[in-house]
């Protein structure tokens, strides 16, 4: 049963949003270190010490490791979710509404290990930071995670009679996007040549429909609307937060590409929130395949089944090479998943933060108030916040 009983809104907000930048590459530094980078830079930009940190909520290390780490000498409350990082502010902001801590450290390092990327699969390091994976048996193949997609997204050209072009579109505005962004990981031009001419992975997704694995780290501080007004930068509000599965839940077992966790989160966050899409200023719909992004679209009430790739084109900047709803709303400014880098949604809050406070830099929308992210993909992990500045 889903209603618009929301106790929490605008009762929580997130205070400030850092990251360390990332690279499509295997670098040096373990996640801890990335972690704890975007963890100093948020608390220096909100101006806060240590021991003002009474929660701490992330995914990678674990809390603990990260509270000894950062030197904090006593929380309330630790939480591990897992991803999207919806989930981590979700959880976040409900243990500050309830009193359970005051000001929660969130953090995310994204890293390329071996489920993501062969490289890391090489380095013994990054293998054995891998649970299960330091003496890896590839098992029988089956539809989890990247196999799963490719066959919806067989399914949306087939059901749909779209062409694969549709698709290209939210690559190639994601490269347009990051080539404003210093902390993106992929910023060469992209045309729809090159996006049709890449590496088939499996049939119809490329290398250039799936997201980039990358080194970096993202950070934000969750507090109070009421102590966040005291901190260094204007809070942004959590107006809804929603986190939406349906019983049919995994890869092989959902039923339709109009009946899973998306429509969930979309229902959810309308009844919860006092704005939607007409309403907003930027739009980050998850795009770790480009196919959940064109569901995404679909889904927020853009336009029909179907007709995202339709839409797209003529809500499409050409002097650009990106997409512009309305002449005015710009989707994943930041790059997204496939060309900032594959973050597991941090990223995009993290943008979606900074475009409301004003640090987007140039990518900044004008007066941007407003904005909606949708993240995770179709079955368990489907995900959504409406943020605000007041």
């Amino acid at each position: 049963m889903i209603d618009s009983r929301n106790p929490m809104k605008d009762r929580v907000a997130i205070a400030g949003a850092s990251t360390t930048g990332f690279e499509a590459r295997n670098t040096g530094r373990s996640q801890t270190s990335l972690a704890a980078e975007a963890c100093v830079r948020v608390m220096r930009q909100c101006g806060l010490q240590a021991s003002d940190i009474d929660g701490i909520c992330g995914s990678w290390p674990n809390a603990a490791t990260m509270q000894s780490t950062l030197g904090i000498p006593a929380i309330t409350w630790s939480g591990n979710p897992v991803i999207p990082i919806v989930d981590h502010i979700a959880v976040a902001a409900a243990a500050v509404h309830s009193g359970l801590c005051n000001t929660v450290l969130v953090y995310h390092a994204a890293y390329r290990l071996p489920w993501n990327t062969a490289s890391s699969l090489k380095d013994p390091f990054r293998r054995i930071a891998t649970p299960g994976l330091s003496d890896p048996r590839p098992g029988p193949e089956s539809m989890a995670s990247s196999t799963g997609y490719t066959a919806w997204a067989a399914r949306y050209i087939h059901e749909y009679k779209v062409p694969k072009e549709h698709f290209g579109l939210v690559a190639i505005n994601d490269r347009s996007n990051a080539a404003l962004n210093p902390a993106a990981a992929m910023r060469d031009p992209m045309t729809m040549d090159d996006y049709l001419s890449a590496r088939m992975i499996r049939w119809p997704l490329s290398l250039l429909d799936m997201d980039v694995p990358v080194d970096g780290g993202d950070a934000f501080i969750v507090t109070t609307a009421e102590r966040a007004k005291d901190m260094q930068l204007p809070p942004v509000l959590i107006q809804a937060a929603a986190l939406g599965q349906v019983r049919h839940n995994e890869e092989d077992q959902t039923t339709s590409l109009r009946c899973h966790g998306q429509q969930v989160v979309v229902e959810a966050l309308k009844a919860k929130s006092d704005f939607w899409i007409e309403d907003i200023d930027v739009y980050f719909p998850y795009d770790g395949f480009t196919p959940i992004a064109l569901n995404w679209v679909e889904n927020a009430g853009w336009c029909g089944p179907g007709e995202a790739g339709s839409f797209l084109e003529t809500n499409w900047d050409q002097a650009r090479a990106r997409i512009l709803i309305d002449g005015r709303i710009p989707v994943n400014p930041h790059g997204g998943s496939l060309s900032e880098g594959g973050t597991q949604a941090s990223g995009h809050i993290r943008e979606a933060v900074h475009q409301l406070q004003g640090l987007a830099g140039e990518r900044q929308v004008p007066r941007a108030r407003r904005a909606l992210v949708t993240a995770g993909g179709f079955f368990f992990n489907a995900q959504g916040l409406t943020l605000h500045r007041v």
